[in-house]
């Protein structure tokens, strides 16, 4: 048909699929929704045209994932020479209180170190890792630290326990339902700077939090019976030093990488950080926002208000390479 003069209003509605990927956006792919309107003019005339872009956030239930509410632990073990003729050996250990996490939640992180030997390891070092795989001709990966937190050496012949948090900032989920094409995948890295050694825990980070039941003295992280077990003296150097008993110590945390509280968006506040304001959200109804400078939506409870988006990325700055408290 033919326009007339005038303002006109024509209400189209489109239903989007159960299978439409979350919004994301990243320097080698992107996943972006949009709504187009064109005037089809007649010939040799310029058409009309403008678009606008929403968000599609498909959320992802941490608890369809099998067993993420249990503890994440894993060990490694190395042996290295100093002083030419000696040898020893580093047990390291990591554990988190959970494999999933959600925006706003701290991952509790212990560490044990047992340091069989009579050299000073180097500070301990724990990140929170994001990778994410574009997939072309060839994969394309793109690794960077997200948060990190430093902790002091333990001195020779020492059996340390670290205790830390990181807060999730406002990051995409781990799987883009219905998106074959871009994979992003979560680490929590703990290493030793000298000797090198490191352990890696995968996690996942969604967007409806674990739904576990209170944990018991026993299932707590800060109960976990270390994997670590007293050994006996290391053969190589009983004989030449004698025996070395193993002494039990705290290791001190010395930079990181977050404030504390940590707040990404301007305006959100996290729950156990309000608890003498006023409760405007409904847990079962949250929010949809956006993080300041990255294209992700993500739900978030309590009285916050959406901010739009000032970048094209949806990574977070390198956090790692702030100085401390920045």
């Amino acid at each position: 048909g033919v326009l007339t003069a005038g303002e006109h209003n024509f209400p189209f509605q489109f239903l989007l699929p159960a299978s439409a990927p979350t919004s994301f956006e990243g320097p080698f792919g992107k996943v972006l929704h949009q709504v187009k309107a064109v005037i089809d003019t007649p010939r040799f005339s310029k058409d009309y045209k403008c678009n606008k872009i929403f968000y599609v956030l498909c959320p992802l239930n941490l608890n369809d994932i099998p067993d993420i509410e249990q503890p994440n632990t894993m060990s490694i073990t190395k042996k290295f020479n100093y002083k030419l003729v000696k040898s020893g050996n580093i047990i390291l250990t990591a554990t988190s209180d959970l494999k999933g996490y959600i925006v706003g939640q701290a991952i509790q992180l212990r560490t044990d170190i047992e340091n069989k030997s009579g050299r000073d390891t180097g500070a301990v070092v724990a990140s929170l890792l994001q990778k994410v795989a574009y997939k072309s001709k060839r994969w394309i990966y793109d690794l960077r630290t997200i948060a990190e937190v430093e902790g002091s050496g333990v001195k020779a012949w020492k059996h340390a326990e670290w205790k830390e948090q990181i807060l999730v900032p406002a990051l995409p989920q781990s799987i883009l339902q219905g998106c074959s094409l871009i994979h992003i995948d979560y680490y929590i890295q703990v290493s030793l700077k000298s000797p090198e050694v490191s352990v890696t825990l995968p996690i996942y980070i969604g967007n409806i939090a674990v739904n576990r039941v209170p944990l018991s003295p026993s299932r707590s992280i800060q109960h976990i019976p270390s994997v670590v077990v007293p050994s006996a003296p290391p053969e190589e150097e009983e004989a030449a030093s004698g025996y070395h008993p193993m002494d039990n110590v705290s290791i001190p945390t010395k930079s990181h990488s977050q404030q504390q509280p940590f707040s990404y968006a301007p305006g959100l506040s996290f729950q156990e950080m309000r608890a003498d304001s006023e409760q405007t959200g409904s847990p079962n109804h949250p929010t949809l926002c956006l993080s300041t400078g990255a294209t992700v939506p993500y739900y978030a409870e309590g009285n916050v208000v959406p901010v739009p988006t000032a970048s094209s990325l949806i990574l977070p700055p390198e956090y790692s390479t702030w100085g401390y408290p920045y």
